[in-house]
């Protein structure tokens, strides 16, 4: 007999201090889950709320669980400037369809220190005049910094929208070498 949530999935986060202020970092078996910006008090219940409606199980603090340590480990370092390439387990179980597809390529095809049109993106995974829908898919992104939304912009040289804010963009867009570091 089953034991009443005995499929639940784990969820395991902690906050991680950072240079464009503290991110949730979520995670369950199958790997790195959800990031979250400006994850102060209300922000982060907010999430975790969210995260556990989601995924039909109570998120629990665990800032020292091995399904963390490595996902806090390459954050640290990113921030550092010492780690351009994330490799972490993920689990995309918060993301499907076309923003899921967008999602992978961009995970997989950017590469640290460079940016791709929001069209590009689209081109790249087979749908053609999609821009808008790539930059739904990025407003999307349950993995920001891990899965580098930063690294989409307008065509015609623009920064484009970002979840974390423009500023945050703009920072994380200095740290891989793409613009100059702001000046205050």
């Amino acid at each position: 007999m089953n034991s009443p949530g005995q499929y639940e999935q784990q969820v395991v986060w902690t906050v991680v201090p950072t240079d464009i202020g503290p991110l949730l970092l979520a995670a369950t078996r199958d790997g790195l889950v959800n990031v979250v910006f400006h994850a102060t008090a209300a922000v982060r219940d907010k999430a975790l709320d969210r995260l556990g409606s989601r995924l039909g199980s109570e998120p629990a603090e665990a800032p020292d669980s091995p399904l963390l340590a490595e996902a806090i480990r390459q954050v640290k370092a990113y921030f550092a400037g010492e780690l351009h390439d994330f490799q972490l387990p993920l689990d995309w179980s918060l993301i499907s369809g076309f923003n899921r597809q967008v999602l992978r390529e961009l995970a997989s095809g950017v590469r640290y220190g460079t940016v791709v049109g929001y069209g590009d993106l689209a081109g790249r995974v087979g749908q053609p005049g999609a821009a808008q829908a790539v930059g739904t898919a990025m407003g999307a992104n349950p993995l920001p910094v891990v899965v580098p939304c930063h690294r989409v912009v307008e065509s015609d040289g623009g920064i484009g929208g970002f979840g974390g804010g423009l500023e945050a963009k703009r920072r994380l867009l200095a740290l891989e070498g793409v613009l100059p570091e702001p000046l205050f």
